[in-house]
């Protein structure tokens, strides 16, 4: 394995909060030698100024799924608190609209809920 694919493999690990393994395809190389190990890794922002930045993207384009998966990976690293995330789908619906902002905050809502129940 080169080094290249161990720091993006090990930089999806923080951003997602669980081991990943080497995978197969061109798909897979792209996503973990240039957007991880390149994009991710890079200087000048936190991992939670990124997360923010994807999340805000997300939201605009309705794409609630990963935002789902973002936002869990945002309360388990402890990058951002429920009470942010929420503050943040109220923040957004202003700018992405109301339908698709109402779609984040259901996500947020459920997520961190979820997430409070649990106690973690």
């Amino acid at each position: 394995m080169s080094d290249k694919r161990s720091r993006g493999l090990d930089m999806m690990r923080k951003v997602y909060g669980w081991e990943f393994k080497d995978g197969p395809g061109d798909f897979f190389a792209a996503t973990v030698d240039h957007l991880f190990a390149d994009i991710w890794s890079r200087p000048g922002l936190s991992l939670r100024d990124r997360r923010l930045l994807l999340l805000g993207a997300l939201a605009a384009q309705g794409l609630d799924d990963v935002a789902d998966i973002q936002v869990q990976a945002a309360l388990r690293n402890e990058e951002l608190t429920g009470e942010e995330l929420k503050e943040a789908a109220l923040f957004l619906t202003h700018y992405v609209g109301w339908p698709l902002g109402t779609k984040f905050n259901m996500t947020v809502e459920k997520r961190v809920g979820e997430h409070e129940k649990s106690g973690s």
